[in-house]
This record gives C-alpha cells, sequence and structure tokens, in this order.
C-alpha cells in the first residue's frame, strides 16, 4: 500500500529525489509549493514554479486556500461534481505567458518530471497536468463593462488597489477551476465551460465588492457610500 496522499507525503518525496535529480532542479531554478482548496483534502495542487516567481506561486496558494473559501457556498457547489472527479494530483505550471496568448491549458500528458511517473508518495492517485499564464490573466477583462464601472467606484472611494489585488486572485481562481474543469470534462464545449468559470467569476467578484463596501467605515470615506 503507497503513501496516504497529503502535502507532508508530497513535500517529503520531493526532499527524498535522487540528489542528482534535486541538483538538476535547482540549478535550473525549478521550485515546487503544494496547496490545495480549503474545504477538500483532494485535489492536492502543486505550483510547479520559477524560483524568480515564487512571489506569484503563494499567491496561488492563498487563492486555493483563502479565496476559495470565501466564494458564495452556490458558486462553489457549481465545481462540487468537478473537483470530486478530478485527479488527486493537480500539477500546475505558473507561466508568465504563453505564446498563444491564452489564459490557461489543459495537458495531455503530465511533462513535470518529478509527477510523470507513479510512486508510492503519491497514494495510487491519478495526476493531471495544466498551465495558468498569471502575466495575461493580470490585464484579462472577464467582464468588461462590470470591470470599468467597479475601477470608476473604488477609485472614488480610494481602495483601488485593493480591488485590484482582490480581483486578480478572483481571476486566477477562475482560470484554475476552469482549467480544472477541461481536465475532468475534456469534451465539454469550450462554451459550457467558460460560461460556468464566468458565472463563477461573477459571483465571487459581486460577493466581494458588497462585504468590502458593508464593512467600510462611511465616516472615514464617504464616496463608498454612493456606490450601488
Amino acid at each position: 500500500m503507497g503513501t496516504p496522499l497529503s502535502p507532508t507525503a508530497i513535500e517529503e518525496y520531493l526532499r527524498e529525489l535522487p540528489r542528482r535529480v534535486r541538483w538538476r532542479l535547482w540549478l535550473s531554478g525549478r521550485r515546487y509549493r503544494v496547496t490545495r482548496f480549503a474545504d477538500r483534502t483532494t485535489p492536492l495542487i502543486i505550483v510547479a514554479h520559477s524560483f524568480r516567481d515564487a512571489a506569484m506561486a503563494r499567491q496561488v496558494a492563498l487563492v486555493a486556500e483563502q479565496d476559495w473559501a470565501g466564494v458564495p457556498p452556490q458558486g462553489r457547489a457549481s465545481y462540487d461534481e468537478i473537483l470530486f472527479k478530478a485527479p488527486g494530483l493537480i500539477v500546475v505550471q505558473l507561466r508568465r505567458k504563453n505564446i498563444c496568448g491564452c489564459l490557461g491549458h489543459r495537458h495531455l500528458f503530465v511533462r513535470e518530471a518529478p509527477f510523470s511517473e507513479p510512486h508510492d508518495a503519491f497514494g495510487g492517485a491519478a495526476v493531471g497536468e495544466l498551465d495558468i499564464a498569471y502575466g495575461r490573466i493580470a490585464t484579462w477583462q472577464a467582464l468588461p463593462l462590470s470591470d470599468t464601472a467597479l475601477d470608476a467606484k473604488f477609485r472614488e472611494g480610494s481602495r483601488l488597489e485593493e480591488f485590484h489585488a482582490q480581483q486578480f486572485r478572483l481571476r486566477l481562481l477562475s482560470v484554475l477551476v476552469h482549467e480544472i474543469n477541461h481536465l475532468v470534462r475534456p469534451h465539454e464545449p469550450e462554451d459550457s465551460v467558460r460560461e460556468r468559470s464566468i458565472a463563477f467569476y461573477r459571483e465571487a467578484l459581486a460577493d466581494y465588492v458588497e462585504n468590502a463596501v458593508a464593512t467600510m467605515s462611511f465616516t472615514i470615506d464617504r464616496s463608498f457610500s454612493r456606490f450601488g
């Protein structure tokens, strides 16, 4: 029987790779961060990234561990079956951009070397792989008209930088679940997958905006009283 699947088991597996493999990965700048959605034991998500992108890898981990939990229950429920059927391990190749300009892709095969072949540390779990291009996501207007209107409102309220940071993380989250959707249902039409992920993003963003306004001190920042 293999080792039970857990972040600790994966981290130990990576530490115990043959020395030559560990050194090759280290010298190439390859790093790994293990995370998972806050309310689920699986799938485990391995963020494969360049050492230069360590800060962004932490952002992806926060997206799964914190932002996912903040999405309204009905939004999370729309991905219940997809996450239940997802591979136990999902390798997320973190990139600044894709040459094709896409936000992300489902990979047909696992190409990340430490995860490309079965190992006891995986506990018999299937492994899937995808990529997300965070630089492209940062400039993506998921809801152009709404995004423009919200920019104006948060600028009035002097909270634009905070809003953009959270908006970016919710975009990351929506692209992540979008590509997991493709892993689980590779034959589902793109329009259907996109409709689900955009609805998820719209609902998560609306909930964040509502809470931001409700908790804002109107005596300190009266301009937020005009939000609506």
